[in-house]
């Protein structure tokens, strides 16, 4: 440990683990063994790191020059083996984020500059290459490969061993089954976190419109526009598909 880290004596260090001179541990956090912590990293309170997991890293990034970027990390979340994030880059913006309360699972990677947001869970060997988004309570599957500059919205779920090239849409069940397309409304997951019937069926709607029309995209938007009067959740979703700069899965 590097004497100028700051580790709260409420932290728990295990044997073998690196913490490296610009690292600010909160309260309570739990270091397991053979972790690395380096760079400007600022973790929150509670954060629970297993063995063989580098978090702070440098960028994976030709372009980076050892430039003094940051990694900055909420509260509550868990770290797997063998999970790698790397801090962001000058011309990136500078930092990555995640929030609290998130599940990073075993082998999973965050490249440079990406945000994840609250309470997400990125399964084993989840990818994600720089610049990634992922919003508030998003579930990332198992091997998925996330491009550059990809959102996945919030309650969205991805499949297993799917390759994301373009937005996921949010609350969406979005699988590559066959190939990658969005197969309707992740109504498990949203009933799990406390969506009502009569927001399910908003959404269902909504979805029905998007993806199960033979409506055009523009088309399918206006619609939901029109309906998301008095609803957040169809108004996020228009805005999601509005503001897309990659496109959208349907």
């Amino acid at each position: 440990m590097h004497p100028a880290a700051v580790i709260p004596q409420s932290c728990t260090i295990g044997p073998y683990c690196i913490v490296g001179e610009h690292v600010v541990l909160g309260e309570d956090c739990e270091l397991i063994s053979h972790v690395v912590l380096d760079g400007h990293a600022q973790f929150g309170a509670r954060n629970r790191v297993f063995s063989f997991a580098a978090l702070g890293v440098a960028p994976q990034d030709l372009k980076y020059k050892n430039e003094p970027t940051r990694l900055e990390v909420g509260n509550g979340n868990v770290f797997r083996e063998g999970v790698t994030v790397s801090r962001g880059t000058a011309g990136g913006g500078g930092v990555t984020r995640i929030g609290s309360n998130c599940l990073i699972m075993a082998y999973a990677h965050i490249g440079h500059d990406s945000e994840i947001g609250e309470g997400c869970i990125l399964a084993n060997a989840a990818t994600l290459a720089g610049h990634v988004i992922v919003e508030d309570y998003a579930t990332v599957g198992a091997l998925n490969q996330v491009h550059q500059f990809c959102r996945i919205g919030k309650y969205a779920y991805t499949g297993g061993g799917t390759t994301v090239t373009q937005d996921v849409l949010p609350y969406s069940l979005t699988s590559a089954k066959r190939e990658t397309q969005a197969f309707g409304l992740n109504k498990i997951g949203l009933e799990r976190r406390g969506f009502t019937k009569e927001q399910l069926r908003a959404l269902h709607r909504a979805y029905r419109v998007l993806i199960a029309s033979k409506l055009n995209t523009s088309q399918a938007l206006a619609q939901i526009k029109e309906a998301a009067k008095d609803d957040e959740h169809l108004a996020y979703l228009a805005q999601f598909i509005e503001s897309s700069e990659r496109g959208v899965i349907k």
